[in-house]
């Protein structure tokens, strides 16, 4: 492909909107054009980077053996409220009514159209198992589209779902695409880790993520240093031996300021029985340390929150934070939100700032993270404005926990609840998440077979996704220095670009007849006969990261010779002109 007559708009400075690498360097690169806020058009140059992806994912996906379909983009609610998640999926779905009033969505993914599928179809155990994919557009809501391709409204996506007569079918069918997962990840260049995850609106039983490591990833990974143990932090949990309370708490009361001035500290270290103490103006945690010298590791932080509409609190640590995914997943609720303010007299009969749960209305739903079940003497709100607890026991002041639960998010040098070891915390990027649905959908939906036995079983079903253009912006996070993007070779637009540099003719001729005995050898080149200056040339050819350069000047033909450089590495050093072609083709092997 000649540069003269394509299409590579690139920019020269960093767009004001674009915050991360990924798409700061795939706008100024003219890969994407944004069209509305989470809208991208591919470019050219873009699009051959999402093909390259699309066709390492085709041929892992066949070579499991699944079999490619193309599923419609248009949605009936039909089979959305027959699988109940019409107003799960809440917001994120794009909705709408057609000329007759019949309901649609632009679907979001593919589970119930695949059971709707099957479920006229498939009549005996016979039928099963297979896997059915799909390449295809699918479009979120989303409330905060940002970073480009990374969370994007619209983006393109590989579905794949699994049908099996068992668990111990699905089982083998997960391990399978587990395994083929890894295969596209690590011949797409990309340094991934495979966690334990949440499985979110997809129910099911199980599911595992794939993430690429990036300063710039929006999810935050828990890793053991010890063993193999690796989660999201949504679904990570720590051992319960964590107790850093006692001796902080201790050193915190001793080094605090003098407790004979202060009843409230001098009450929690000695007395038995709850005590009110006034703390006006305390509505932090920081602040209660301040006022009455209580390591947060001795109070009860007590949160608020309106899950489908029922008022519930949780009971969390103060040092501790409340992760909501494990919340909304042990209430099994469809929406969950912070409690407003305003609501707190009316919902808890309580004080923004000052909620504790002793005492709270009976109709109050109340879970407590299993740290709690530790803590003697802790301070809690009082349910009275400018007032706390101190001496709260729970098992013996707060009747109504309904459950001690995994609630907290976990931090970095926590235990691994496998081995014991160290917790470590990375930012990472879900290219890639597996999910075990079992018969979710296929119950809902009446998704059946006849078994050996002539019984009606539900089909047990898999659900397994890639983002194909989030996994080309995970690459950029990924490899990319402060020049441009340094492309993997299987995912680059091209493997090599020609630049001639001046107007002689000579090194015109040259650049043309290495391009087209480079093209004839099967290479995908790229020749920039453009009428610009060589520092114009050089600097888009490190923008688009292209993995060899080859350079052609007067001066090198003198010696009939051509200046290559391998791109990640930065090397540079000189070919002969009459065997360039096998040259060329032996460099990209190795950098391969």
């Amino acid at each position: 492909m000649k540069l003269s007559k394509y299409y590579m708009p690139t920019l020269r400075e960093v767009p004001a909107d674009a915050e991360i690498p990924s798409h700061q360097l795939m706008l100024r690169a003219g890969m994407i054009r944004s069209l509305s806020a989470g809208i991208y058009s591919y470019l050219p140059l873009g699009y051959r980077v999402i093909r390259k992806v699309e066709q390492i994912v085709r041929e892992e996906m066949d070579r499991s053996g699944a079999l490619e379909v193309l599923m419609p983009a248009m949605q009936v609610a039909d089979i959305w409220k027959e699988s109940g998640r019409w107003e799960e999926f809440g917001p994120l779905m794009v909705r709408f009514k057609d000329r007759n009033e019949r309901e649609y969505c632009l679907g979001p993914t593919h589970e119930e159209v695949i059971a709707d599928i099957v479920r006229d179809e498939v009549r005996s155990y016979k039928d099963l198992p297979f896997n059915l994919y799909q390449i295809q557009t699918k479009v979120r809501d989303e409330i905060r589209p940002r970073f480009g391709l990374m969370r994007a409204k619209e983006f393109i996506m590989k579905d794949a779902y699994t049908l099996d007569r068992d668990e111990d079918g699905l089982d083998k069918a997960y391990q399978n695409m587990y395994d083929a997962y890894v295969r596209v990840f690590d011949r797409c260049g990309l340094d991934t880790r495979v966690v334990e995850a949440d499985s979110g609106a997809m129910g099911g039983s199980g599911s595992h993520e794939f993430m690429v490591l990036a300063d710039s990833g929006e999810d935050d990974l828990a890793f053991c240093t010890e063993c193999e143990y690796a989660a999201n932090v949504e679904r990570a949990e720590a051992a319960l031996e964590i107790s850093r309370a006692s001796k902080a708490a201790d050193d915190l009361a001793e080094t605090s300021a003098d407790t004979s001035n202060n009843p409230a500290a001098d009450a929690t270290t000695s007395g038995v029985e709850i005590e009110k103490v006034h703390t006006p103006e305390a509505t932090t945690i920081e602040d209660l340390v301040d006022m009455i010298g209580v390591s947060p590791e001795k109070m009860i932080k007590t949160m608020a929150y309106v899950a489908d509409d029922q008022p519930v609190v949780a009971l969390v640590r103060g040092d501790d934070q409340l992760n909501e995914v494990k919340l909304r997943n042990h209430l099994k609720a469809i929406e969950l939100r912070p409690a407003h303010p305003d609501e707190f007299p009316e919902r808890f009969g309580s004080v923004a700032g000052f909620i504790g749960p002793v005492d709270l209305s009976e109709n109050i739903k109340i879970v407590a993270d299993r740290r709690i079940q530790e803590l003697e003497k802790a301070v809690t709100g009082a349910n009275e404005k400018d007032y706390h607890l101190v001496n709260v026991n729970p098992h013996r002041d707060i009747a109504e926990i309904e459950a001690f639960t995994e609630l907290r998010t976990v931090q970095a040098g926590d235990p691994c609840p496998r081995c014991g070891g160290a917790l470590e915390i990375k930012s990472g990027i879900e290219v890639g998440h597996i999910f075990k649905l079992g018969t979710k959908y296929s119950s809902s939906m009446g998704a059946t077979y006849l078994d050996e036995n002539g019984k009606t079983q539900p089909i047990v079903m898999g659900s397994y996704g890639i983002g194909i253009t989030r996994v080309a912006a995970a690459a950029v996070e990924q490899h990319h220095d402060d020049r441009g993007i340094v492309w993997p070779l299987p995912l680059a637009p091209f493997q090599v670009i020609i630049l001639p540099l001046g107007n002689s003719g000579d090194v015109g001729r040259a650049a043309e007849e290495i391009y087209e005995e480079l093209q004839d050898a099967g290479l995908e080149v790229l020749l920039d006969d453009r009428d610009e200056r060589a520092g114009v040339k050089f600097n888009d050819a490190e923008l688009i990261g292209i993995p060899l350069r080859i350079t052609i000047g007067s001066r090198s033909l003198e010696n009939d010779k051509f200046e290559v450089q391998i791109r990640r590495t930065g090397k540079e050093f000189n070919i002969d002109r009459s065997s360039a072609c096998s040259e060329i083709e032996n460099l990209l092997e190795e950098i391969e």
